[in-house]
């Protein structure tokens, strides 16, 4: 049986971004290899992956080459980094969906790059990434960026599970 799993903001290839997020790597190589590693620890060939958007600021030669070594059927929701790129040139890397727009899983939860605005009385849940080691406050909110995650994708079972335990807990 396959597993879904969510994820968001790797910045493959981002030098700079190791110094803006306090990134626990000596230089790109080894966050690449170390990303890598960790999602293919978890996700498997069978499996569905949601990457919730800004995925690689290298060209497409070297995004395809890190797509390939991914494991799973690869979706992505373009992040405000993935935009500057046709859908086409993301499909070309080796994705194997990509969509401009925020998507609805399971009827309950909004997959978006940046957090969308959710009023507390919805009853739907925001998986989404773009704020990186900040977390919204609320139960409307699920924040899948790397560092919120220890750079390892999360199954749509732990997301739905931390759910329903914060509102036992409310």
């Amino acid at each position: 049986m396959s597993t879904t799993y969510f994820i968001s903001d790797h910045h493959f290839g981002h030098k700079n971004i190791i110094d803006f997020e306090n990134r626990p790597f000596s230089d790109v190589d080894e966050m690449t290899s170390n990303m890598i590693a960790k999602w293919n620890a978890v996700v498997r060939k069978e499996d569905k992956i949601f990457h919730l958007g800004d995925f690689s600021f290298l060209n497409k030669e070297r995004t395809q080459e890190i797509v390939s070594q991914l494991n799973g059927y690869k979706i992505l929701i373009l992040g405000n980094h993935d935009r500057g790129r046709p859908r086409t040139w993301w499909l070309e890397a080796g994705f194997d969906e990509v969509s401009e727009y925020p998507l609805i899983y399971m009827n309950f939860f909004f997959l978006s790059h940046e957090p969308m605005y959710m009023n507390k009385q919805m009853p739907y849940l925001n998986v989404h990434g773009h704020i990186h080691g900040q977390k919204y406050e609320g139960r409307h909110y699920y924040n899948v960026s790397v560092e919120q995650l220890d750079y390892t994708p999360v199954s749509f079972e732990q997301i739905r599970d931390s759910v329903v335990v914060d509102e036992e807990q409310a």
